[in-house]
């Protein structure tokens, strides 16, 4: 693996790529009129930044509740803007791009469903 020079602009680039990814996102979803809610890192960052700005965290990707029944509409929105669609262990993502990693992803959770079987409650609706 090659390591890159320690660089405070690599930091400050990676930060602003999941923003954009989200912006990107949520424009898009609102656009087609798609409802949704941010959740995740990005939702619990927003908030925290309302109480205390020096304890926000950044995240590495983005969360997106939207409900089943409009899958097939995100899906046309987002490919229209370049992601690319995929899923593994049942799991609804996108890639920014066809180069991007799965780690910082757009991923999807599902309104009125559990994330996962174990959990005791399922998503709230949008």
């Amino acid at each position: 693996m090659k390591l890159h020079p320690v660089s405070l602009d690599r930091m400050v680039r990676a930060v602003e790529k999941v923003r954009e990814r989200l912006l990107r996102t949520t424009s898009a979803l609102e656009k087609s009129g798609i409802p949704y809610a941010v959740v995740g890192g990005n939702a619990v960052a927003a908030w925290v930044s309302r109480v205390d700005e020096a304890a926000v965290r950044n995240t590495q990707d983005v969360d997106v509740l939207i409900r089943r029944n409009d899958l097939e509409r995100v899906k046309v929105a987002l490919e229209a803007i370049g992601f690319v669609h995929g899923s593994a262990m049942e799991v609804e993502f996108f890639l920014d791009g066809p180069d991007a990693k799965v780690r910082e992803a757009l991923h999807l959770l599902m309104a009125g469903e559990k994330v996962k079987p174990e959990y005791t409650s399922a998503t709230p609706d949008v």
